[in-house]
Parts: structure tokens; sequence; C-alpha cells
């Protein structure tokens, strides 16, 4: 009995003896945006056994079997791995892992094309995902600059009077519908929204979804979506400060801080933007011989309150200016004030429900310094609510169900007597995401919408497949998009500088479009290549055109127009650290002779990009090359001083802008941007509706400091 007894104790004392000599490891596992991720494996590279997972506020400890340590992987599907070397020189390490999403696996959760989280590889509709560490690569301004960057079939040039208008793939800024956080965004010129207030700091991705997407989002999402989507503060504290400094003294700014306190997080985001005028080279043909000075700043704040599991509210609100100097005389002012409550529910594992209310506001005015008048001539206001409820059937079924209410109130200098018009917008939409078996999915959806001011009604179906073959997904597609006729387009009594007069027409009909697409995509670790083969149909397009019997103009609807192509793009992102994407889009755009709306469209657009990127414990940095290029464009132009019925053809050369990136990550916290663009000085020979504003090479630099990040060294 003494014997056993002492084996015992022995016993339990070399094991207690052991435990305490035994290397342990302990932290928590994030994504790129500070999120936690429960479910990550945690496990020794040469004994695979010997592993964990994190638990559900992504936390884990490791015991390692090996006295000498050795190689510890935390893998996440969707992730790159990563890898820490434990050695008996620590017996105990905590640390955080951050993980980075592997663009190549196409495990990103997306929502626009569908309304309803899903895995980007698993969408029947081709969405395009620009990240965070796209954005912070591309270093731009707004999402104008940024979209020309990453995406081929895409143009922004400057018309009348310096506004800025939208070309992608044959469809105007008034067919594609820009959200914030899956909100519509108050206020328009020349039928294109005020791309500047879309800035980019504090935006975690951007989703982009091709074609006609009105069974969703209802009218103007003709031609596409694209979905801004703001970042969530995860940390208990954080403070970034950034700012860039380039050409023409221009000079970028901003700031964000955020806290998570319990069940609370709070994202507070302030960013500021100037630069003088702009000469440009004397330009006897179009007569812009400068780019106007602009000022602007933009203050955005979103907070999240999470009182439990099955609840969950988020707030925001916003406030934008900006100015712009055409004369000493005359500024320009815009201003865009925003908020909104949305509220989440899970009344169940299998049932979701989500309403929300936002207003937003845009107005212009003319400001005077002399007198220092600032005089109000345009303001639209949009309210709107929304109701959206998901049932899950056997863990694979999604029935979407939802209803919109907008109230929308425009007041415009260019209606008779600065007066005002409003609408009231309806619609019930219904959609079935049905997963038969793990290879196959379709979605099938449908819209009814009513606009009181047009009393018109529309009706817009959508059926998408999907189905998997090993590591090709191919998908088919078609789509019913439509655009109501605004309150602009309806009762527009405007006089262009005493040469013509423009007028409304109540009589409109909606635009209605058919879009086809079918494609294939190819995956594996290091490679994606998709191919894609899109046609659209679009009936009674509004647009101007001469009044009968008179120089004035009137907006009417055209005869039917085709917009078909082909969408192609090839990435390939290697563990070395080298990674490579092109992208190109062929696009031809079919107008019937004598009809009022004339092309704009470059048949050929690409995108490339090449970067190599490496991290080190104190340091890392990203260098990237990238060039936009534009094919030649043969097309027709109202000459200039006719009645605006004769046409001339132009022939606008092809063109391509080259820029370098190096980006630094110097110490944690601290990143230093250097950009050079336009590397080989290309300069139009004339400005005009399809060409850059280019002056030359430029450069810039910029500097970011994450400031919490100098407190956990």
């Amino acid at each position: 009995m003494i014997k056993k007894t002492f084996l015992a104790f022995l016993f339990t004392f070399l094991a207690g003896a052991a435990a305490w000599g035994q290397l342990r490891i302990a932290g928590t596992v994030y994504d790129e945006n500070r999120n936690t991720l429960p479910g990550a494996a945690v496990f020794l590279q040469e004994d695979p056994e010997n592993g964990t997972l994190t638990d559900d506020k992504g936390q884990f400890e490791l015991t390692l079997k090996n006295p000498e340590g050795g190689l510890v992987c935390v893998s996440f599907m969707g992730y790159e791995s990563a890898n820490i070397n434990v050695s008996n020189d620590n017996i105990y390490v905590i640390k955080e892992i951050q993980l980075k999403p592997d663009r190549n696996f196409l495990d990103e959760v997306v929502v626009t094309g569908t309304r309803t989280p899903k895995l980007l590889k698993d969408v029947p509709i081709i969405t395009r995902v620009i990240s965070t560490d796209d954005i912070r690569r591309v270093d731009a301004t707004n999402v104008a600059d940024l979209l020309q960057s990453e995406l081929p079939g895409i143009e922004f040039s400057y018309q009348m009077n310096q506004q800025l208008s939208l070309n992608m793939t044959g469809f105007g800024g008034n067919s594609v519908l820009f959200l914030v956080d899956g909100e519509r965004v108050a206020g328009e010129t020349l039928d294109n929204i005020d791309y500047s207030r879309l800035n980019l700091d504090n935006v975690g991705k951007i989703e982009i979804v091709k074609g006609a997407a009105s069974s969703l989002y209802g009218s103007n999402a003709v031609g596409g979506v694209v979905n801004l989507i703001s970042k969530t503060a995860t940390e208990p504290w954080s403070v970034n400060v950034n700012a860039r400094y380039g050409a023409f003294n221009e000079l970028r700014y901003g700031t964000t801080v955020g806290f998570k306190v319990n069940k609370v997080s709070n994202s507070l985001n302030f960013q500021g933007h100037q630069v003088d005028d702009i000469p440009l080279a004397k330009d006897d043909k179009s007569g812009m011989t400068r780019i106007y000075a602009n000022q602007s700043y933009n203050v955005k704040d979103r907070l999240v309150w999470t009182p439990s599991r099955k609840f969950r509210f988020t707030a925001n609100a916003g406030y934008f200016f900006r100015q712009r100097e055409p004369g000493q005389q005359r500024k320009e002012r815009y201003r865009g004030v925003n908020f909104g409550l949305k509220g989440n529910w899970s009344i169940s594992d299998a049932d979701h429900l989500e309403g929300s209310y936002t207003y937003d506001e845009y107005d212009k005015s003319d400001f005077t310094p002399v007198d220092r008048l600032d005089i109000r001539d345009y303001c639209n206001v949009q309210q709107s609510g929304r109701l959206l409820y998901n049932h899950v059937f056997r863990d694979k079924h999604t029935l979407t169900a939802g209803t919109d209410y907008m109230y929308d109130y425009l007041m415009s200098y260019q209606f008779e007597g600065n007066g005002f018009h409003t609408q009231h917008t309806a619609d019930v939409f219904a959609q079935f995401d049905w997963n038969p078996i793990k290879k196959f999915n379709l979605i099938a959806g449908v819209r009814y919408d009513y606009f009181s001011a047009a009393n018109k009604h529309n009706v817009a179906p959508k059926l998408s497949l999907m189905y998997k073959l090993d590591n090709c997904s191919l998908r088919a597609s078609y789509a019913a998009g439509f655009r109501a006729p605004t309150l602009k387009e309806m009762f527009m009594n405007f006089n262009m500088a005493n040469i013509f007069m423009i007028y409304g027409n109540k009589d409109l009909r909606p635009e209605y479009s058919h879009n086809l697409s079918l494609s294939a995509e190819y995956m594996q670790k290091h490679w994606n290549v998709t191919v894609t083969g899109f046609y659209n149909f679009v009936k009674d397009r509004i647009t101007t055109a001469v009044k009968q019997g008179s120089n004035d103009r009137m907006y009417m609807n055209m005869a039917p127009l085709q917009v078909r192509g082909i969408d192609a793009s090839v990435s390939m992102n290697l563990d070395c650290g080298f990674g490579a994407r092109v992208s190109y889009v062929f696009t031809d755009e079919v107008i019937a002779e004598g009809q009022p709306l004339l092309s704009s469209t470059r048949p050929v657009t690409m995108t490339a990009r090449v970067n190599y990127g490496k991290d080190f414990r104190n340091y890392g940095f990203d260098v990237s090359l990238s060039v936009r290029y534009m094919s030649k464009a043969v097309l027709d132009e109202y000459v200039s001083g006719s009645d605006y019925t004769q046409t001339a053809q132009v022939i606008y050369p092809d063109y391509s802008i080259w820029k370098l990136n190096f980006s630094q990550t110097l110490y944690e916290g601290v990143h230093l941007n250097l950009m050079i663009d336009n590397l080989f000085n290309y300069i139009p020979d004339y400005y005009y509706g399809n060409s850059p504003t280019t002056t030359g090479t430029t450069a810039s630099i910029g500097l970011s400091l994450d400031i919490e990040e100098f407190f956990k060294r």
C-alpha cells in the first residue's frame, strides 16, 4: 500500500514538473479590421494533432508537447496563414495574431449582390471587391480616383462647368447606383452624384456589381451598383492621423478616433482636402485653361450597440462641405447632411429582421465674398425607410423579402421660379436563394415599384445560376433593370445661358433594360481567372433632344440601344510576396442613327498592376506599378455653334497613365507612402470631355500613424 501511494505521488510530481516545464502560447486572432475570428485553427506544424481552436472571442491557449518548441501555425478559411516561432527561451508566450484575407481564395463575405451575407466564391453574380489593402495601395482621395485605377471600363471626365461625369461600360452616372452602407446618396449634377462626398477614409471595402440590379435596389440600378462599406471600431481605443501632400499644394488630412467598450463601439472620422488652381496648357478647342481650386471637409460618425446576441443597433451621422472657386467674384458651395438608424433582430437561428431609417440632404449655393451673400438655389432631401426579413430553410435555402418607402423633395434653380417638387416611392421585393446541392445555386427575385409624381409602376425580375466544377465556377444570369424619370427630367424649365431652353416632360416612360451575362471563373490557391460576356438591351433611355420647331431641348425617350462586350481579369498572388492583376473590358455600344444620344464610350479599356511586398519584424514594404489604358475612340459630337442637331466625327487618341507607389511600415503603426503619378508624363494635345486633365508627372507623400500601436510595444 505504501509502495502504491509513493508511486502515485511520484507520477503526480513528475507530471506536474513536466507541465511546469512545458511551453505554452496564448493569444487572440483578428482579421484585417481587428474583428476577432472564432474557430481559427492553432497547431504545431511538426505535429498538427497538437492543436486547438479559438473560442467565441477569438482567444486560444495551446500547450506544446515538444519541449524544444517549434513553428505554431494559425489558419482560418479565406485568410493567409500566420506562423509563430516558439522556443524554450520563453516558457509562456502571449500573442496577438492578425490574419490577412487570401484574395485568391475568394472566401470573403459580401452582401451587395444578394442583400444577405454570402461568401464571394459562392455568389452567382460576379462581384468585384476592392479591399482595404487596395485602397491603401492606390492612396486615392475619393471613390472616383479609386475606381478608375482599379476597374477597366470606367472613366470619369469633366463635363460642363467642370462637373464630374461617369461612364461605366456604356452607362452614365444616372444608371449606376452608389450606396454607402447600403443606403442611397442624395443630390446630383449633370445626372451624377457629388463623388467628392464619397471619401475613402474609414472605408473598409467597396463591392461592385456590374449589370442590372433593380430587382433588389430599384431605380438607377440599370448599369450596376457600387457599395461603400464602412469600418467598425473593434479595439478598446484607437486613433489614426494621416496626411498627404502633392502637386499644386494639394493637401489631404484626416483622423479617425474609435473605441469599443463592452457592447458599444464608435468610430468618428474627419477628412479635409484642398488644392490650388491647376493650370492647363492653352486649349483653344475647349477653352479649358485651368481646373478650379477646391476645398472640402467631411465628418462621419458610426455608433454600434449590441445589447445581446439577438439585437444590434447602428447609428450614423455625417456632414459634408465643399467650395469651388471658378472666380474671385463668386464661389460655389455644396453641403450634405445625413443621419440614419438601423436595427437588426435575430429572432431565431433561422429568422432575421432588419429595419432602417435614413435622412440625406444635399444643397448648393452661390457665395459672393464682396457682400457675403450665400444664396441657396438647390436642395434635395431624401428620407427612406426599409424592412428586410430573412428566413433560412434547413440551413441552406434563404428567403429574403422586404419593402422600402422614400420621400423625395427637390428644390432647384432649374425649375420655374426656383420652385420645388416632391415624389413618394414605394416598393416590395422578394428573393429566394436555393441550394439543392453543394455545387449548384439558383437565386430568383422580383420587385414591384411605384412612383407617385410620374404615376408609374414597374416589375423587375431576376434569375441567377451558378454551377461549380472542381476549381471552376460557371455563372449565368438574367436581370431586368429600370430607371424612373426623375423630378428634374419631368419638371425642368431652365434657360441654358440664353442659348436655348431645356424643358422637362411629364409623359416620360421609365427606362427599361434586359441584362444577360455568362461567365466562367477558375480558382486555385494562387490564381484567379474570370471571363464574362454581357449583353444589355436598353429601351426608352431618357435623354434630351431638340424640340420640334425650335432651338430648345426637351427630355424624351429614345429608340432602343444595345451595350455588349467582354469583361476579363487574371490575378495572381504568390507566397513570396509577388502579386499581379490584369483586367480588360471590350464594350460595343450600338445606337441607331438619328438618335439624340451620342456615344462617349471607348471600346477597349484595361488596368494592370504588379506589386511586391515583404514584412519583417519592425519593417515592411510594398511596391506597386499600375497602368490604366484607354483605347482610341471614334465618336460623333455636336458641332459647336450649330442648333445642336449637326454632328461631326472626332477621333480621340488612346492613352495610358502609369503610377508607381512605394508604401512602407517603418514600425508598428507608422506607414509612409510615396507615389509618382503619370510616370511617363502623358499630356493630351487638348482637353475635352473624354480626356484626362493631366498636366504631366506629379508626386505625393503621405504619412499615417496608428497611435494605439505605440502603446502595445
